[in-house]
């Protein structure tokens, strides 16, 4: 195997917005991107109140590291997104799905009740894994 390789297995619940397996061949390089918030780079918060901005930018700043270390939304393969308990996701799903560009590697969402930046409402850490 020469290029990643994310499964739907037989028996799961099937969904084009993700898989369930991720399998990275040897020599790729493997990049963790820690927890994105909607901030500016001075640190500010964008979109305060509204999840769907918030996604936004988080999923800009995603493409940001990303970037930084070689990588594409379609390279990743492991995606965990916290969300305060309470935000509806309806419009921040619709954002996401849009900056993911038709990736679907397996990703994990989790209830919180709040994050470290004050007034966030999202944050997307994440693996991806480059081939040669």
């Amino acid at each position: 195997m020469t290029q990643k390789s994310l499964l739907r297995p037989e028996g799961l619940v099937q969904s084009p917005a993700f898989t369930h397996v991720a399998v990275v061949p040897p020599g790729a390089t493997t990049v963790y991107i820690g927890g994105q918030n909607a901030v500016d780079r001075e640190g500010g918060l964008v979109g305060d109140g509204d999840a769907a901005e918030q996604t936004r930018k988080v999923m800009e700043n995603l493409h940001v590291a990303l970037a930084a270390a070689g990588a594409t939304v379609h390279d990743l393969v492991m995606m965990t997104i916290l969300v305060v308990d309470g935000v509806d996701l309806t419009e921040a799903y619709g954002v996401a799905a849009t900056a993911l560009q038709g990736a679907a590697a397996p990703v994990t969402v989790m209830r919180v009740a709040g994050l470290a930046v004050p007034g966030a409402l999202i944050e997307v850490s994440a693996i991806a894994a480059v081939t040669p």
